[in-house]
């Protein structure tokens, strides 16, 4: 009998053969599987934006586990995983170049005929058409540089054109507020756009203890000011291969959620 987490995944994912292809793997193995194999947990996390305490509460239990007398967080919406799906995703792929076990789950990636869909192909193509190599080397060009790289993906540098500004000051407060604190090995201010997204990420799949209308709040503070013009600057940037198809993915899903948030009101 599978666990709730592997339950979970594959419902967030789309069924077994859709998790199986997002992970690389064949179907069979998937099907085969009662729980997530430890190994696979942060790819299928990274896949169905599921948290990995959920896929695997033996191997990462929550750090504040409910008592017994507690009752149970309630079940996150299936549209809600799908929007934190889409946040991990971007976070991951502006965080860091990805690897050779990412580039794999990219390209076996599938889409319809949406504007996201469209660009789930176009960022499926790229993958397949990169190398672990030449990822890195786009990456490094894109966001480090020797001196400085061809984008300076920051809230306060968009909004201002200097780094370490009020908008950082902003984001410190809200995640201060949201119980959100920075981790020691964080290197980049906390406005950088793979933080936010990781933290859109969380506040959607319910990671955090938060009111639901904090996640409007800190999107329409923090991202929708900015974001979809640094997205469309990346689609542009002279080294911009790959990252051009990231840059479409994230310009059409913050559109969306602009859009979402908006009808909301």
């Amino acid at each position: 009998m599978r666990e709730n987490g592997l339950d979970m995944a594959i419902r967030a994912a789309g069924g077994v053969g859709a998790l199986a292809r997002s992970l690389g793997i064949s179907q069979p193995s998937v099907s085969n599987w009662q729980k997530i194999p430890a190994e696979r947990v942060l790819a299928v996390e990274t896949a169905t934006g599921v948290p990995r305490t959920r896929l695997r509460p033996d191997l990462y239990p929550e750090e504040n586990a409910l008592d017994d007398n507690e009752s149970a967080a309630p079940e996150i919406d299936e549209i809600d995983l799908l929007r934190a799906r889409e946040y991990d995703l971007l976070a991951h792929l502006l965080g860091r170049a990805p690897g050779a076990e990412t580039l794999a789950a990219l390209a076996a990636l599938k889409g319809d005929a949406t504007p996201i869909g469209m660009a789930h192909l176009a960022l499926a193509d790229a993958a397949r058409a990169t190398s672990v190599e030449a990822v890195q080397r786009e990456f490094f060009d894109l966001f480090i540089g020797l001196g400085r790289g061809e984008l300076l993906p920051y809230a306060s540098f968009y909004l201002t054109g200097f780094l370490h500004e009020r908008p950082l000051a902003s984001v410190r407060a809200d995640l201060a507020s949201l119980g959100i604190e920075r981790v020691d090995t964080l290197k980049d201010p906390e406005d950088h756009i793979a933080i936010l997204c990781d933290v859109m990420a969380g506040l959607a799949a319910g990671r955090f203890d938060a009111e639901e209308t904090a996640q409007k709040g800190f999107f329409e503070r923090h991202l929708k000011p900015w974001a979809a013009r640094f997205f469309a600057d990346l689609e542009i940037a002279p080294s911009s291969r790959f990252y051009r198809t990231v840059g479409t993915l994230g310009r059409e899903f913050v559109e969306i959620e602009a859009q979402a948030f908006a009808m909301d009101a």
